[in-house]
């Protein structure tokens, strides 16, 4: 193993989007078990810290591989088109407009039904943004374009988390 590899190749597992979530938790806990600090214990405290270096370097590979918007940014970076989600917030005007109708719903929503449609057309949303950068990045590897889809991907799942911070806020 090699601090350098890149998560897929740490994995080893093909550098494409989609990816087989057993097949990764499966890696992940092999990976665990090889360099499990208390494998190390006999061999003193340097090699345990080396340990600990591989299991957060396994940790944080595995936290980017299993999340689909962690993985396609990391992709997409690993192919010349970073995201730049601080600076880069341009977004077509049909999607700003969707973002605007759905913050004027959240804004009205008075109930667990009404919030409750609402989750279920953003999480629809989201499952498309998804299946987009499905395509995007394995079918017709246009990193370019599957950064501006993260990004957008990015605003949805914030909206998503002011839906779910309404929900605790109508709790009674």
């Amino acid at each position: 193993m090699n601090l350098q590899s890149t998560d897929f190749e740490l994995f080893a597992v093909p550098a494409r989007f989609a990816q087989d979530a057993g097949a990764l938790d499966a890696r992940w806990k092999g990976l665990q078990r090889e360099v499990h600090p208390d494998r190390f214990a006999a061999q003193g405290a340097a090699a345990q810290r080396v340990a600990m270096q591989w299991s957060a370097r396994i940790n944080e590979a595995y936290r980017r591989l299993k999340d689909p918007l962690r993985r396609a940014a990391y992709l997409c970076e690993l192919h010349g088109a970073p995201i730049q989600a601080e600076n880069n917030t341009a977004m077509p005007a049909d999607f700003l407009m969707q973002q605007m109708a759905w913050r004027e719903s959240l804004d009205e929503v008075r109930d667990a039904a009404g919030l409750d449609a609402l989750r279920a057309e953003v999480q629809a949303a989201r499952a498309r943004a998804v299946s987009a950068l499905g395509g995007l990045l394995d079918e017709q590897g246009d990193h370019a374009a599957a950064a501006r889809q993260v990004r957008a991907l990015m605003f949805i799942e914030r909206f998503a988390d002011d839906i779910e911070a309404r929900a605790e806020a109508l709790q009674p």
